[in-house]
Parts: C-alpha cells; structure tokens; sequence
C-alpha cells in the first residue's frame, strides 16, 4: 500500500509541475468564466509528507473522495454517471489513449482516442460472467487533448484506484473481523 501511496504522490508531484508550467505559459489567455468549475487543489507532495505523521488514512481517504468528485464534474463522468457513489461499483477503470504503465505513464498514443473506461462483470446467457467495457468519458483524438485535462483525467483515473483500494481494505478487514469472531468463540 505504501508503494501505491508513494507512486499517487509523485503523480501529484509531476501534475502539479505541469499545471504551474501551463499556468505561467497560458496566464496571457482568457479563460470562459461561465464553464469554470471551482476545484479542490491536489495536495502537494510535501503538505503530504507532512501531513502523512499526524493524519489518519481516514482524512487521506476524505481528501482523495473530494478530488475525485470535482473531478467527476469537471470532467463531466456525471453525463454517463449520474449518480457519483455508483462509480465505485465497477470493478476497474482504464484509460483508452494514454499510458499508465511505469514505462509509458501519461504518454498519449497517436491516432488513438482518448476514453475512461470502467469494468464490470455481467453474466451472459449462459449466466457466466463476462466482462463488460462502458466508457465514462471520452475526450477526443489523442493529438488534441489539452495537457492539463490529460493530467486530469489521468489523476481521476489513479484517484478513482485509490479510493477502490479503500474500499477493499474495508472489505478484507471485515472478513478478518469475522474469522477472529469465529476464532474466539472456537476457544
């Protein structure tokens, strides 16, 4: 879990060297004031090192559910998903256009559009599951995604694991609550 939360805080590390490379490279240009959405600043790596020693995972956890709900607005996940607690019920969530691997992260493939897909596992007619592709947003050819909504929609992607990653800690440690009860009425 460590090594996940280490990789989340140098994606925030290198998004937020990006976005203060564009800002000072865009600060000429005129934004439309009627489609901006306030949004929640990602913490920095050091407030989170900070932080890190005197913060439960529980606010770590808080923060993280934050960010990616202005980020499902922003990115207008809403549009596809309309109700937000319902995005935690697929299984995955994938990039179709830009890498996530260590060897390709954040790369966009030429030719390629740029689409959130989440997972889930329906039973077909034969009542095997079957996975199933549903995109949750989709923003154009690769060649013209604007740098910052492709740093983005990668931190919602990675923010969206994050939280998943909670909710399956949650999950196993109710099991393991459940075996320990059992344990102890077993003596």
């Amino acid at each position: 879990m460590s090594s996940s939360l280490d990789k989340l805080k140098a994606l925030t590390n290198r998004l937020e060297e990006q976005l203060s490379q564009k800002e000072t490279r865009s600060s000429s240009d005129e934004m439309n004031k009627s489609e901006t959405i306030p949004t929640i600043p990602s913490p920095s790596v050091e407030s989170l090192k900070k932080t890190e020693k005197n913060t439960s995972s529980d606010d770590i956890r808080k923060a993280n559910i934050l960010r990616v709900k202005a980020l499902y607005e922003k990115l207008k996940i809403f549009e596809k998903s309309p109700n937000f607690d319902d995005i935690f019920i697929y299984k995955a969530m994938n990039l179709s256009g830009i890498g996530l691997k260590e060897e390709d992260f954040g790369e966009v493939r030429e030719g390629k559009y740029i689409q959130i897909i989440a997972i889930t596992y329906e039973p077909d007619k034969n009542g095997k599951k079957k996975a199933k592709n549903v995109s949750l947003g989709y923003f154009g050819k690769a060649e013209a995604l604007d740098t910052t909504l492709k740093n983005e929609i990668i931190e919602f992607v990675l923010r969206w694991r994050y939280e998943k990653a909670f909710q399956n800690v949650e999950h196993y440690k109710d099991l393991i609550a459940r075996v320990e009860t059992s344990q102890e009425t077993l003596i």
